[in-house]
């Protein structure tokens, strides 16, 4: 059963939804190396877009990832516990959900949490159908700020955090160490963390995973430049920027940009921005991590590494840690 409905966002929310968007959209390409934060990536077309990538052949970062799941989620189901509070970080369709939930036992409630009112209603919906004794409680948000969790009608053993899909790469290390923390901060000791994370291997295989030869990946890109013309009132002309993703082996990740195929002014509102020909605007990093990389996180942001499960070629890995 879902126990607390998911309701459209008040004008005065959506308003100061509009109002955040539109400051860092201004503060980013205002910047002297031009940037945008990846979360605005995932309007409902985009988030469309994200989903047919991960249907895509070099793209093997969902699949691997799932095969994890598929593999050891009861073993994972185990650590969970009973009692469980698992709260999923960017939630989408939660497919990968499912299999923790297939094989928890008498988990007292399961938060979902995306920015997407619709999307999320749509995954809760089909969720509480499919898994009537779990009660399902959505909550619309952004999981980068602080959390007000839904009022929970059973009693609980421990929260957990589930963070799949190695979201936790788009964060810079400082970033996502803060993260952690405050994931522990609401977990409390005892809770954990079930955290995927993409591993580093040949630069050849990550560069396809993000330019696929269907151009899926360039047009989820250029979407952002669709969704601020939209939103803010902006006259970015999409198809005058070009999608450009590569690995950065001195930093440990992927750069995904646009970038602008000739001298251009774009307005934004009331402000107006120059981009000479080759001007980019960084719109992603997703780090690539190793086990060690992943282990000293963990121990910064008061969690101790309990399990690690990869797949066989090793290039994926989920960890559950344990909050000190």
């Amino acid at each position: 059963m879902i126990s607390t409905p998911i309701r459209p966002l008040l004008p005065e929310a959506r308003k100061s939804r509009i109002d955040s968007f539109r400051r860092e959209v201004l503060r980013g390409l205002g910047a002297p190396a031009m940037h945008l934060p990846c979360k605005y990536l995932y309007d409902e077309a985009g988030s469309e877009l994200f989903e047919r990538i991960t249907e895509l052949d070099e793209y093997y970062l969902t699949r691997t990832e799932l095969g994890i799941m598929e593999r050891h989620s009861p073993e994972m189901a185990d650590l969970l516990g009973p009692g469980c509070l698992l709260i999923e970080y960017g939630s989408g369709s939660s497919i990968k959900t499912r299999l923790l939930l297939d094989h928890e036992r008498s988990p007292a409630a399961y938060v979902p949490v995306d920015v997407s009112d619709r999307r999320l209603c749509q995954a809760a919906q089909a969720l509480a159908r499919e898994y009537p004794h779990v009660e399902v409680l959505p909550l619309c948000a952004d999981f980068t700020q602080e959390l007000e969790l839904p009022v929970l009608h059973s009693p609980i053993a421990r929260r957990v955090v589930y963070f799949p899909g190695s979201t936790i790469g788009n964060f810079t290390p400082g970033q996502a160490l803060r993260l952690l923390r405050r994931v522990a901060a609401m977990c409390g000791r005892g809770g954990g963390l079930l955290l995927g994370a993409d591993l580093q291997k040949h630069p050849k295989v990550i560069e396809a995973a993000y330019n696929d030869s269907q151009g899926i990946t360039a047009a989820f890109n250029r979407n952002l430049l669709v969704r601020i013309n939209r939103e803010l009132s902006a006259d970015f002309a999409v198809q005058q920027f070009r999608h450009r993703a590569f690995y950065n082996a001195a930093a440990g990740r992927i750069e995904m940009h646009l970038v602008s195929r000739r001298d251009q002014w774009v307005r934004v509102g009331r402000e107006e921005f120059f981009f000479s020909r080759g001007k980019s605007i960084c719109t992603e990093y997703s780090y690539k991590y190793t086990l060690g990389n992943v282990r000293a996180l963990a121990e910064a942001a008061g969690f101790a590494v309990e399990h690690v499960w990869v797949d066989p070629r090793e290039y994926f890995s989920v960890h559950y840690l344990r909050v000190l």
